[in-house]
């Protein structure tokens, strides 16, 4: 499973899939790692786990990713994030790299994520001056003459309010492309599944059928008609498929506030099922104001 999720990583619907499969079968994927994920999915040894590759991360270049495994092989894991800006070769890594290995995960057993996020500019100082240390072979703010080192406790980052589950799950899907460590519908599960339809259960059977269904927009795509009106095309997702809704002018304008992404809503439309492929044209779109409230909350 690892092979094969590793050779379709380019295509996030397929990954979705395939990381589905591996829950039914019992197999667990973690979100990537600093100091045990590698190019692609793998294994991790003695365990019915797989964790994340780190060239599956949005922004994530290739040669900082050969750098962090050939630093790893070469000198053993990193030790803290302090470790990680020492040993990385500062050329490899920017702030927007930075930015998305710390979003997506991979430095969590190392600190919180918000809190290295608003030290991000310090901690990409902390690597120059170390690089410029060794190149000038003298001594620095952070070690001896000819050999830089650095104790976490000679810096002091500034505190930050710990990020939400909320923030984490936006994040993720962000950078990998879907929701890895839990779902933002996971703990209104029952709630959703006594008021409205799954996704899964759609069919184009029921073509033309009016259904009820709810879930977190994940994607908005606009566009504009020949007669110059706009109307949407917006991903929905639940906890067991997604599937496209197809929103005209006319429910639109009455539900602009709530067809944004990430608020959570139900949809009551018609199947469609052209071509076989299924979507729901929306009749209306309502907010879960109980749900979507504590998940904006959740985001502020």
């Amino acid at each position: 499973m690892a092979a094969l999720i590793t050779s379709e990583k380019n295509d996030v619907e397929r990954v979705g899939y395939l990381i589905g499969e591996c829950k039914t079968m019992g197999i667990e994927v973690l979100p990537p790692d600093v100091n045990e994920s590698f190019r692609g999915f793998t294994v991790i040894p003695k365990a019915t786990k797989i964790r994340f590759g780190l060239t599956a991360i949005k922004n994530v270049g290739e040669n900082l990713v050969e750098d962090i495994v050939r630093v790893r092989k070469e000198s053993g894991p990193f030790a803290s994030i302090f470790d990680f800006m020492e040993r990385i070769n500062p050329k490899t890594v920017n702030k927007k790299s930075l930015e998305a290995l710390i979003k997506s995960g991979v430095f969590d057993r190392m600190g919180e994520r918000n809190s290295l996020l608003v030290n991000i500019d310090k901690l990409l100082e902390i690597g120059r001056e170390i690089q410029k240390n060794k190149s000038n072979n003298q001594m620095g703010l952070f070690g001896g003459a000819g050999k830089p080192t650095l104790a976490k406790s000679t810096v002091q980052l500034e505190k930050a309010r710990e990020a939400s589950k909320a923030e984490k799950l936006i994040w993720e899907k962000e950078l990998l492309g879907l929701f890895v460590t839990s779902h933002p519908l996971e703990e209104y599960r029952t709630a959703m599944e006594k008021k409205c339809m799954e996704i899964a259960r759609v069919k184009t059977s029921q073509a033309n059928r009016l259904v009820k269904i709810g879930g977190v927009i994940t994607t908005i795509k606009k566009i504009l008609t020949k007669s110059g009106k706009q109307m949407i095309f917006m991903g929905l997702e639940d906890l067991t498929d997604k599937i496209e809704i197809v929103v005209f002018n006319s429910v639109l304008e009455k539900n602009a506030l709530a067809l944004q992404v990430n608020k959570v809503v139900f949809v009551y439309g018609r199947v469609d099922s052209r071509d076989g492929e299924i979507k729901i044209v929306a009749d209306n779109v309502e907010e879960i104001i109980e749900v979507s409230a504590q998940f904006s909350r959740d985001v502020l």
